[in-house]
């Protein structure tokens, strides 16, 4: 409908003055050829080219969701014949949700004219074109329209020197038609492209313009992998798989900052599994388009974490930081104010590691950290530490109400930065309604919006410590600061107990039950030492050396763990669901078959996929209906981090997990919401 719209406008568009050059309201144009003397019975190569005013662009063959392809008409001598106009190789350009394939600079389309035979040296030879294109910028489009003339004279074929070098240009910017045995293939709702390639190890980035239309989803992202000898594409399928798909993968290449473009063709059939993640075609600077969405639902991601299960066991740092509240106005903004600094710099912090090693080839996304057994294990001696300051074990060198969620020995806004930081790096095992679609947005946004949108993440999950901190109104509701909080503090020290169970647990699915011992020996020997530690507190001496020796313990462990052979992943799926390990090939057999599968990833260091796991994926009703249904179960798990499950994930632009999808008979796929219910699974059967 789009198109259609923008076609008749061109019908109406008011055409400029016949000449060999035209200037539109937003475009110049200008029809060149190779000779101004074409030789009888010989092909002519011509160019039209089109300068869009900045900020401005034209469209490729195939526009994309939105467009119109240019349109020429030409007026020849009796006897000579046009070809079709031959585009160089596009870019991208999104704007509200539409990917349209564009030209923002100059660019030239280039056409052969066959001259006929017999006609005489001297023979007048006039070419005349009646062009019709739209531009557009970020806000409206415009078709334009320009008659060129360009008066020619057969001769004897000599090339003009003043368009060589033009035309020159005008190829090497085509994309080169190669005969490669391409091959595609649909799977439910994938489209996946595979390309042979020589060396796929030089390749930067790649990105395929499909110039057959209602093939793809446009505007899906397209995630590109590299094996030994070929390149894969996998993008949302759109329509019905047709005998062939054309167009042009656009290809930059390590060190030569230049893209070539490769004018392809694919038939049906197998395609390999995927390989090493590349990054995709940045489009011109439209992609912070979609920054603004990212960001709001980072910031709303980042609120509702506040609620999620997986934040839960740091609720006790942010309640005794609240405690506080009759303070000073300057001194609750400052205390505010640093707790949102602490918060929003771990997680750009993150983003930017997360980024970077991706750029560099690594297969990681949001929580990656955790999939390391030494970050858990620093992780069980923290909370075990924490813990037992919060049961009065020992008490860290600040006032009372400050005591018990500071990781420095300054309070005030020292104090509170660090409570951010813990927090924000304690949170990173949840991805929450509306995360998982603005952290996938982050990982294909140009680097600075990707940044921006990790640190919304930190915002939003600082926002109700901020709010409190410039709205007296709500601390004037918090409780008065009184004896109450030293019992408060020991109840407050059950959830972060809890934690590091769960932890020293997590530790032994990573490393096996050797690690898990020796994180629990590492944590006792550090209860041991914080033990002697208070006890010469309250005696009045010196606790640097049991302290040290704390500290020292678990150094050592970090070291043992780091050492220690990962544990062989085990599929452990709820009560009464027979499930199977997650592969492509084995998602692919059973689509290919028919059969349903509801295909769930998950990990160890998740609290949301555990909380899913105990309470809807656990239910007998849901198991019954899935034996009944004939459901099959596949479950990936990234506790330890897997390349295939990484790559899968960013197919369907999710960085982290959990993700929950259903594959139906049809070939439909359904995904389910980050937070379920018995009655959304039972429902999949019915």
């Amino acid at each position: 409908m789009i198109r259609a719209l923008l076609a008749l406008l061109l019908l109406i568009a008011l055409p400029a003055t016949a000449a060999p050059t035209a200037q539109t309201q937003h475009t110049k144009v200008e029809l060149i050829a190779a000779s101004r003397t074409p030789a009888a019975g010989t092909p002519l190569a011509v160019a039209l080219v089109m300068t869009p005013q900045p900020g401005w662009h034209t469209y490729w063959q195939n526009p994309g969701d939105a467009g119109v392809e240019t349109r020429a008409t030409w007026t020849l001598p009796k006897g000579a014949t046009a070809s079709a106009l031959s585009y160089p190789t596009p870019g991208t350009y999104l704007t509200s949700g539409l990917m349209n394939y564009v030209y923002d600079r100059q660019n030239a389309l280039l056409a052969t004219v066959n001259v006929p035979a017999g006609l005489a040296k001297g023979a007048p030879f006039p070419l005349k074109l009646k062009l019709d294109w739209l531009v557009c910028d970020p806000t409206l489009c415009v078709p334009e329209t320009a008659t060129l003339d360009l008066p020619l004279t057969i001769g004897d074929g000599a090339l003009d020197s003043a368009t060589t070098a033009r035309f020159t240009a005008a190829r090497a910017a085509l994309p080169k038609p190669v005969d490669w045995p391409a091959k595609f293939t649909v799977r439910g709702d994938r489209f996946i492209l595979s390309v042979p390639f020589g060396n796929p190890a030089k390749v930067k980035t790649a990105y395929f313009f499909a110039a057959t239309d209602g093939v793809i989803d446009y505007a899906a992202p397209q995630l590109v992998t590299a094996t030994a000898d070929s390149l894969r594409i996998e993008t949302r399928a759109s329509g019905k798989p047709p005998a062939k798909v054309s167009g042009v993968l656009k290809v930059s290449f390590v060190g030569n900052p230049a893209p070539q473009g490769f004018a392809l063709t694919a038939t049906p059939g197998n395609v390999g599994a995927a390989g090493a993640v590349l990054p995709g075609e940045r489009d011109s600077g439209s992609s912070w388009a979609a920054f603004a969405p990212a960001l709001l639902l980072a910031i709303a991601g980042g609120l509702l974490l506040n609620v999620m299960p997986c934040v839960f066991p740091i609720l006790s740092l942010k309640a005794l930081a609240l405690a506080k509240g009759h303070l000073p106005e300057a001194a609750a903004r400052r205390d505010a104010l640093a707790y949102t600094a602490g918060i929003m710099l771990v997680c750009t912090a993150l983003g930017g590691v997360i980024l970077g090693l991706r750029a560099a080839g690594s297969q990681i996304g949001w929580a990656f950290q955790l999939q390391d057994p030494r970050v858990i294990l620093a992780l069980l001696l923290l909370m075990t530490a924490i813990a037992l300051n919060l049961a009065g074990l020992f008490e860290v060198n600040v006032s009372s109400g400050n005591a018990g969620h500071k990781l420095a020995s300054k309070g005030g806004a020292a104090g509170s930065f660090w409570t951010g930081a813990l927090a924000a790096f304690v949170a990173t095992p949840c991805t929450g309604p509306f995360m998982a679609g603005a952290l996938g947005a982050a990982l294909v946004l140009p680097p600075v919006a990707g940044l921006l949108v990790f640190a919304g993440l930190g915002l939003g999950l600082a926002l109700p410590f901020l709010a409190l901190g410039f709205i007296p109104a709500l601390r004037r509701r918090l409780p008065k600061p009184g004896p109450w909080m030293a019992t408060m503090r020991q109840i407050l020290s059950v959830p972060m107990f809890l934690t590091a169970v769960a932890l020293a647990w997590v530790l032994g699915r990573q490393a096996g039950v050797g690690g898990m011992a020796l994180g629990l020996l590492a944590a006792l020997l550090l209860g041991l030492a914080l033990w002697w530690l208070g006890a010469r507190q309250r005696g009045g001496g010196s606790f640097a050396l049991p302290l040290a020796g704390g500290l020292a313990a678990g150094i050592a462990a970090l070291i043992m763990v780091g050492g220690m052979t990962p544990a062989a992943v085990t599929i452990d799926a709820p009560a009464g669901l027979s499930a199977q390990p997650f592969s492509n090939d084995r998602l692919a057999a059973l689509q290919a078959s028919g059969k349903p599968a509801f295909v769930y990833f998950t990990a160890d260091w998740c609290v949301t996929c555990k909380v899913n796991e105990r309470g809807a994926l656990a239910n007998a009703d849901v198991a019954a209906a899935f034996a009944k249904a004939g459901i099959n179960v596949l479950v990936g798990d990234w506790t330890n981090g897997d390349a295939a499950i990484s790559t899968f994930l960013e197919s369907k632009g999710r960085s982290g997990v959990p993700l929950y999808l259903f594959y139906g008979r049809d070939g439909q796929v359904t995904e389910l919401p980050q937070l379920l219910t018995p009655g959304q699974l039972i429902a999949l059967a019915a």
